[in-house]
Parts: structure tokens; sequence; C-alpha cells
């Protein structure tokens, strides 16, 4: 549950009726990194480390006082190995400051409330072409970074004030209460930063440290087609500019578009509803194919050739008040003839069009009553067929989503991943293949749960699940050269590595335990798993290593990479190690590679096979090498 942040009552005075602006500024100036740090850790881990770094940046430096004085913020009394920070009621300030707007960036945006300040991107500071990003950590703050990204944000910060600032339990409360939380969030944010353990040196690291930061440019090809299409968009103003001066114009057929460029005959032609391809109701139960090309027109509003005139003219032309989406590697041109129509109808106070160009599904949406809150939506689906070609997302609402299901679907149903034992929630649907809504995993905050839609047709039954695509990524799993449909239990403790792949096109999703390792003290056996996340557009795959350590609810992750082609098809190879500390309490290096590997070389030690477990201190730099049979060297992901 997001933390509802209220407005503070009226502190009650500590050493300092007021707090001066001269005061403030001096604290924040001293203490700016830490500042910044503690911005950086409570901020929802969704915004992505980029614009984490920025809005953290921008927090801190609105923390002073709007006037020349402030009421001073409660008093927390001193607590041991802070220093000096607490005592100052300067610091103190700006800290809450800090806190509050970093708390009211994790609430929802509501219709019937202005946005507060700290829920919009920040004005200042801002940096073009380049992604910023601190260093990366080891295993552990990898495995920190994940548990506390789990976390409410009130129960982020409660850990956070815990181990950076040193804070304790009364602290903490009176800390959290004047930032806005309720006693009830309040005790619950302290119950669940319990159950995180209590590695307060880590929050020190340079992982969450963004005042020192890796700097690498922003995506160059799409930078490069943006400029184009800015070029494009104001040539194509001047033209319209010009044409609205013609007579006989006017775009009320044409809804949100803006006006046409020109009289193409062919474009035109695109535009035309009547010249939409609308496939039989059961023309695929003749076919070979089981792609969208054979899907039928569906929907109580395929007849309703105003609206689909209106969706037409947007895709061409999209005005400026509409809202333009695209997945990576999509391009957001107009028709390049006529469409095929897969779904016109009403959902959830919406009219929805559905349309497939052969390489793209395209989504018009529009308000019941006006069209001054249309959308488009485009997602690359060439060569989409059979599983990935099940279902396609009609709207999402409220945390929850809604799909059309393929006419082949004979059922459908909700699996949670996390709890795989559960028995299935069956989903009901339409005659026209519209299912119910159900909680969405792309919208989620939190990893207590992940949905996953469960397809069943003729040839058995497939699992899908929401990454804030159009189309669902189909999951899989075992060897990447053979991969099989996916069991819910082979998500189990790795379902949650799936939130790395939100919003980058990805197209499947394959889960590959590639060892098993006995760790040393009789620990019990580990568990390792790959897995690799295929996009659209053919590159930049997203792999992760994770380590799932015996009776733990969630694996860690261990390395991860982009682009790299290991655990997949043509390079089926991985090698991945973490630190761990056995119940005894030594730390070892424990590390597994895939069975063609051979041989794992570490601290000065070869393990026996495709498996390596030595006793290393923790802060110790450590060299992770493997070799196969043929002595190909495998390094690990990165």
């Amino acid at each position: 549950m997001q933390s509802k942040v209220q407005q503070p009552t009226p502190p009650s005075p500590g050493g300092a009726d007021v707090i001066d602006v001269e005061h403030a500024e001096a604290a924040l100036v001293e203490h700016y990194p830490r500042l910044v740090r503690l911005a950086y850790l409570v901020l929802p881990p969704g915004l992505g480390r980029n614009r984490r770094v920025l809005t953290a940046h921008s927090m801190t430096q609105r923390a002073l006082p709007r006037g020349r004085t402030a009421p001073a913020p409660p008093a927390v009394p001193a607590q041991r190995g802070s220093g000096h920070r607490t005592g100052d009621p300067g610091y103190a300030y700006v800290r809450l400051r800090v806190l509050r707007s970093a708390l009211e960036a994790g609430l929802p945006l509501r219709r019937a409330a202005w946005p507060k300040r700290a829920q919009l991107p920040p004005l200042l500071p801002q940096v073009r072409g380049l992604k910023l990003f601190p260093k990366s950590g080891g295993a552990d703050e990898l495995a920190l970074d994940q548990r506390l990204s789990a976390l409410t944000g009130p129960a982020r910060a409660a850990y956070v004030l815990r181990g950076l600032e040193r804070l304790d339990d009364t602290a903490v409360r009176t800390t959290l209460t004047a930032a806005g939380c309720t006693p009830e969030e309040t005790a619950a944010a302290l119950s669940a930063a319990d159950g995180v353990e209590a590695q307060y040196a880590l929050l020190e690291s340079p992982e969450f440290d963004p005042c020192s930061l890796h700097a690498r440019p922003t995506d160059l090809m799409r930078r490069r087609q943006h400029v184009k299409a800015v070029v494009a968009a104001v040539a194509a103003t001047l033209v319209c500019g010009a044409l609205l001066g013609l007579p006989g114009g006017g775009w009320g057929r044409d809804g949100a578009a803006a006006p046409p460029y020109a009289q193409n005959p062919a474009g035109q032609a695109a535009l035309d509803p009547g010249k939409l391809t609308k496939v039989a109701v059961g023309a695929w139960q003749n076919s070979a194919r089981t792609d969208f090309s054979v899907w039928p027109a569906r929907g109580s509003l395929t007849g309703d050739e105003d609206l689909l005139r209106r969706a037409l003219a947007v895709w061409a032309r999209p005005g400026g008040s509409v809202q333009v989406s695209a997945t990576p590697g999509t391009q957001a041109g107009a028709p390049p003839g006529p469409a095929q129509l897969l779904y016109a109808g009403v959902v959830d106070r919406a009219r929805v069009v559905l349309l497939y160009d052969g390489l793209r599904i395209v989504r018009y949406a529009e308000p019941e009553s006006g069209t001054s809150g249309a959308a488009l939506d485009f997602a690359r689906v060439d060569g989409a067929t059979g599983p990935q070609s099940g279902a396609v997302v009609l709207n999402r609402a409220d945390g929850n989503v809604r799909y059309l299901t393929a006419p082949w679907v004979t059922r459908s149903a909700v699996r949670d991943l996390l709890r795989p034992d559960a028995a299935p929630q069956a989903l009901a649907r339409t005659k026209d293949g519209v299912t119910a809504p159900f909680p969405s995993p792309a919208l989620a905050t939190s990893c207590t749960s992940w949905n996953a839609l469960a397809l069943t047709d003729a040839t058995g039954t497939r699992l899908a699940t929401d990454l804030g695509e159009l189309v669902p990524a189909h999951l899989t799993s075992g060897r990447p050269d053979a991969p099989r449909e996916s069991a819910p239990g082979d998500w189990r403790t790795t379902a949650c590595s799936l939130a790395a792949a939100r919003s980058h096109g990805v197209s499947s999703v394959n889960a590959w335990a590639y060892a098993s390792q006995q760790l040393p003290e009789a620990n019990g056996v580990a568990q390792w798993v790959c897995t690799r996340a295929e996009t659209w557009r053919g590159g930049g795959p997203r792999t992760l290593a994770l380590f799932g350590a015996p009776g733990a609810a969630t694996a860690v992750v261990a390395a991860k990479s982009e682009g790299s082609p290991a655990c997949g098809a043509r390079d089926p190879l991985v090698l991945a190690g973490v630190r761990w500390k056995s119940r005894a309490g030594t730390w070892y290096l424990v590390a597994a590679g895939s069975k063609k590997v051979d041989s794992v070389v570490a601290a000065g030690a070869t393990g026996a096979g495709n498996l390596l477990a030595v006793q290393a201190p923790r802060g110790a730099k450590l060299t992770l090498t493997g070799r196969t049979a043929d002595g190909t060297r495998v390094t690990t992901l990165r």
C-alpha cells in the first residue's frame, strides 16, 4: 500500500523556536552528500536509477525555507554515533524537508487533487544526452537494494533513518510523524523494516551514493529519431498553419488528430475506415497460421465509422493533446496502407480501437465523451505467432489490466508466480474475448505477488505476464537452446526479477535453473537461475544470474548484463558468483557455472567441475573465471 503523506501538524520547538534560512543553508551545504543519499534511498525504486539521482538532488536543493525563517522541527534526542547532526536544528529541518518530499514522490497521482511538487519530474537539475547512475556495488548491495525496493516508502525511510542517521525507534517514530505519516503507518513501517537484515554499513556504499556517478549516453538511435521527428513536426506545423488559412479546412471528423499534411491518394486510402481489413470470425479455424493476421474484428463499435476514422487520423498525425507512447525499437509513424481491425468497443468508460499493420499493434483510446484525453500506443509484434499472439492489453486502470484474448483461447486464468501451489483463479471473459480486470505486476510498487496470465488452447496452457507493453511477455523455462512452456513453480523465487524487464520491449523471458550447489558447513542446497529477456527488436537482451539461498523466499541478483549472448540460444554458457555468509558467520565466495563449464577459479582455488566455494574476506576483491573442456574462457555476467 502506498503511504498517504499528510500535512504535518505544527512542530513543537526544540532547541530553537525558528530556523533562519542562513542556518538551514549552512547545514544543507555541509551535509549535502548525506542528504542526497537519504533522498535517493527513500525514493521509489520504480523511478529508475537515473531519475532517482536527479530527483534526489532536486529535492535536496529545494529543502531550504521559503521565507527568511521557518518553525523548528520536533526535537529528536541525540543518538550515539550520529555526531552533531541530530542536535543541529538546521540539519534536522532540511533532513525533514528532504524526507517529506521523498515520501510524497511515492504517492499515486489522483484525479481529484493537484499533484504535489515532489510527484512531478524535477525541473532542475537536468542533464541532456546522458544517463547518470551510482557506481555498481557487490552482490550484498544488490541484494539489499532488492529488499528495500519491496518495502513501502515509510518502511524504507525507517530503515534508512536507523542505518544512515543512527536514530533509535523513538526518534524514527518522531521523524516519520513529522514527515506526515500516521501513527499506524509509522508502526507498520518500523515492523516492515525489522524484516530486513540490519546491514546498515552497506548504506554507505558507492552503490547508494548519488554524488559519485557514472555517465553513459542515452539511446543514440532514439535521440537521432527524436531530432528528425522534431524537425518534421516543425515543418508540419508550418505547412498546417498555411493549410488552415485555406477554405474548406476543419478537423471535426478527425477528433484529436492534427491537420492533414497534404492530400496524398495512398495516404488517404490508409485512413479510410471503409478499407480496413476485417477478418471473419471463424477464419482462424481454417488457417495454418496462429498470429494476429487471423484475429477477427470484435467489439460493439466495429461499425462506428466516425470512431474508426478518428483512430486512423490520430494514428497518421497525432495532435498536440494526444498522449503517444511506443515501446523501444517501435516506429510511431503513419500506417503504410490499410490496416487490420482487431477490436473496437467500450472498455472501462473509454472507447478503444486495436489495429494491426503486420508489424505493429496500435491502440487508440478516447473518453466516452469527447476526445480531449485521447491516447495512442505502439508496440512492435513482427514475427509474433502462437504464444506471443495470445493476448493484447485493452486497458490498464487502478492497478488492474484487462486483455483481449486470441479467438483460439478456450480458457483463461490468473496464477500468482510467487505462490505456485495456490489454485489458479478463473478469469471471466466476454463473448468477444475481453477478460475481467485483475492486478497487474507492471503497475505494482512492491513484489508481494506476481500475477501471470494463463491461456489454454487446444495445444496446452501457456503463461504470460504484463511488463508494461501492449503484448504480454511469454514465459518459458529450461535450457535456452531448447526452452519449454513454464510451469508456475519455475518462477517461485525469481518472479520478482521480472521487474528489471519492464517497459523495454520484451517479447519473452526464459528462466533456466542451470546449477544446484551444496553449500559449505552443511547449510543446505542453493539454486542458481539465469533469466534472459528477449526483445522484439532482437538486440539488447537483459540477462540476470540469480542466487537462491536455502529457505529464501526470493532469489538475489548475483550478476547482470545487457546485450550479452550469455545464457542465450547462441551461447548457452553462464558463470556467476556471490558473497554468502554461513550460519556460523563465515564468509564465502560461492560460484556456479552451467554444465559445460569444466572448471571455476577464484582466490587461488579451483572448484570441482562447475561449482566453487572458497572462504574469502567480505571486502576482498576477487576475480572469478571459468573454462570449458576445450579451453574456452568463460567470464561472469557484466
